[in-house]
């Protein structure tokens, strides 16, 4: 919650830097990334949560709780790179699709063990 916290401000501090107000999501292209990276960190943080909360209770909370840090710092790493430049932004995108991957693959395997188990 901290992060998304975090993001809007950055937007806010861009709405003000540049003079855009709400409802405007247009403008200066530094204000766009901005605006953009806050609304896609946004749309996959219910995923995260989701599958965060899963993977902790059914596999193993150290080894999901590595991840999920992980994932935070990726998707901070994602923010600032396309706040800077839309291709700053790759990298900690895929690093971080690759980690939901891997923690779909957790709950999917907690899952498995738990009700297929003995």
């Amino acid at each position: 919650v901290l992060f998304l916290a975090y993001f809007a401000m950055q937007v806010i501090y861009a709405r003000r830097k540049y003079k855009i107000s709400p409802p405007e999501t247009t403008g200066h292209p530094e204000f766009e990334r901005t605006f953009r990276a806050q609304a896609n960190c946004s749309e996959y943080f219910p995923i995260f949560i989701s599958l965060l909360w899963v993977a902790g209770i059914f596999f193993h909370q150290g080894v999901t709780a590595a991840c999920g840090l992980l994932y935070l710092y990726t998707r901070l790493k994602y923010f600032q790179g396309y706040s800077v430049a839309a291709q700053g932004r790759l990298a900690p995108l895929y690093a971080s699709a690759w980690l939901l991957w891997l923690l779909t693959g957790l709950a999917l395997a907690g899952l498995l063990a738990h009700f297929l188990g003995p």
